[in-house]
């Protein structure tokens, strides 16, 4: 049995003692149990990640893949630290996918690299954990999906509610009935972001690969209010304030729902306060429109001030009931109760803040030996971007819009429907997204 046979099989013959039993003095994993991470973007989440993933006991981190090297640093540091190993520093992705020792790759780049990076991992024999939002666009999402099942890989995208303790009893709450029946969701995001201003083009930093950070869209000029941290309300590169915020919450509403695609999506946006490089409104009301049910997202980023103190909350109205869902003062995650009258009638708090994310991390490392389907699994996370991605239709053309869900489609209006994908260009990471495979 070769090793990655032992880790397809492990599972089902306790792989946990195994580790338990074969592990070093300093409580790592033998290195022939270690599953083999490697880490592409490691700024910003990708760091964070990047820490937690290097402590877990049998997790090795051997490379690291960032192209600027301006940022690597700390990243590295961390993995040294943790596995008394230093990682490799590579800037080409293929490098690490050439490489058959590696197991998995964990994706924290910009949007724009998300589902170019898992197309190809899968296509190498990689398991993914790519961050969220999946896609940049809702045909990327499609495409993504086709890998992970063509492929036969675990795909988990960081939605991390998904595996948080206190999310998954709201959601079994929600759906217990005692609600009533419960049939409308509403988010409100307050997270107050910062004004940019706005910045000229300029050269390409020193240490900087800008065409593998450009990757397969076509390249604009060097800007940093298009960069780092900045890219995501860049509609070239990012997905918008509702790709960044809006995956998480509204996948968390259509989980608590139970539903899947809308049959239409409506409502505006507008910039009302931020006059800077920003792209995507600082203010909007989006609906969605699913039989029998609605899911309806507010968003004010322009302001310093949230729902009930919390930058981000949802609210399920039933008709015997109502429960908010937010993360309050000091990052934690809580529910409250009330009843037909609106009196608070239960609340419930996590220990200590978001305990959500690492348990995502062990899910995807489990899955990765048993194979089993993760908690947020491709297609999940695939379903919940498209949402975001048609809010954005929405916002981007000024018009209201009807879903086809079984066929990913927009009809009777060209301009909405070609923003169901996107250009790329002829680059070497591009043919698997214009082939479709």
């Amino acid at each position: 049995m070769d090793r990655r046979d032992f880790l397809g099989r492990a599972g089902t013959i306790g792989v946990a003692a195994m580790v338990s039993a074969a592990a070093p003095a300093d409580g790592r994993a033998a290195a022939a149990d270690r599953v083999r991470v490697a880490m592409m973007g490691v700024n910003g989440r990708g760091k964070a990640l990047t820490s937690l993933f290097a402590a877990q006991p049998d997790v090795e981190i051997p490379y690291i893949c960032e192209v600027d090297r301006n940022v690597a640093g700390p990243a590295l540091e961390i993995v040294a630290q943790a596995q008394s190993q230093t990682p490799q520093l590579v800037e080409d992705i293929r490098t690490v996918l050439d490489d058959p020792s590696v197991d998995a790759l964990v994706v924290a780049t910009p949007v724009h690299w998300h589902v170019p990076a898992t197309l190809l991992a899968c296509a190498a024999g990689k398991d993914v954990y790519v961050e969220k939002p999946l896609s940049h666009n809702v045909r990327e999402g499609r495409l993504a999906v086709q890998a992970a099942r063509r492929h036969q890989r675990i795909v988990q995208v960081g939605s991390q509610s998904r595996s948080r303790p206190i999310t998954q009893r709201l959601v079994e709450f929600v759906r217990s009935g005692k609600l009533g029946d419960v049939l409308l969701a509403k988010v409100e995001n307050t997270e107050l972001r910062p004004d940019l201003g706005t910045l000229p083009d300029e050269p390409v930093p020193a240490g900087v690969n800008y065409d593998l950070w450009t990757g397969p869209v076509p390249q604009l000029p060097f800007n940093r209010n298009r960069f780092h941290r900045t890219y995501a309300w860049n509609w070239h590169y990012g997905a918008g304030e509702l790709g960044d915020n809006g995956a998480h919450w509204l996948d968390i509403c259509r989980w608590a729902l139970d539903v899947d695609y809308p049959l239409e999506v409506s409502g505006t946006g507008r910039r009302l306060r931020f006059t800077d490089d920003k792209q995507c409104p600082d203010t909007d009301h989006i609906t969605f429109n699913f039989a029998q049910k609605m899911i309806l997202r507010d968003e004010r980023i322009r302001t310093p001030y949230g729902y009930q103190k919390s930058e981000n909350t949802m609210i399920f109205y039933g008709t015997e009931g109502m429960v908010e869902h937010g993360r309050w003062e000091g990052g934690r995650y809580a529910f409250r109760v009330y009843d037909r009258r609106g009196e608070q009638v239960y609340e419930e708090q996590e220990p200590s803040p978001d305990e959500g994310i690492v348990p995502h991390i062990r899910n995807f490392i489990d899955c990765i030996r048993t194979r089993a389907q993760p908690a947020a699994d491709v297609e999940i996370g695939h379903v919940s971007a498209t949402l975001c991605h048609l809010g954005n239709i929405v916002v981007r053309t000024g018009r209201n819009l009807r879903f086809d869900g079984a066929a990913e489609s927009i009809a009777g209006d060209p301009e909405a429907a070609g923003l169901l994908t996107r250009e790329y260009r002829e680059h070497w990471s591009s043919d698997l997204l214009r082939a479709g495979s």
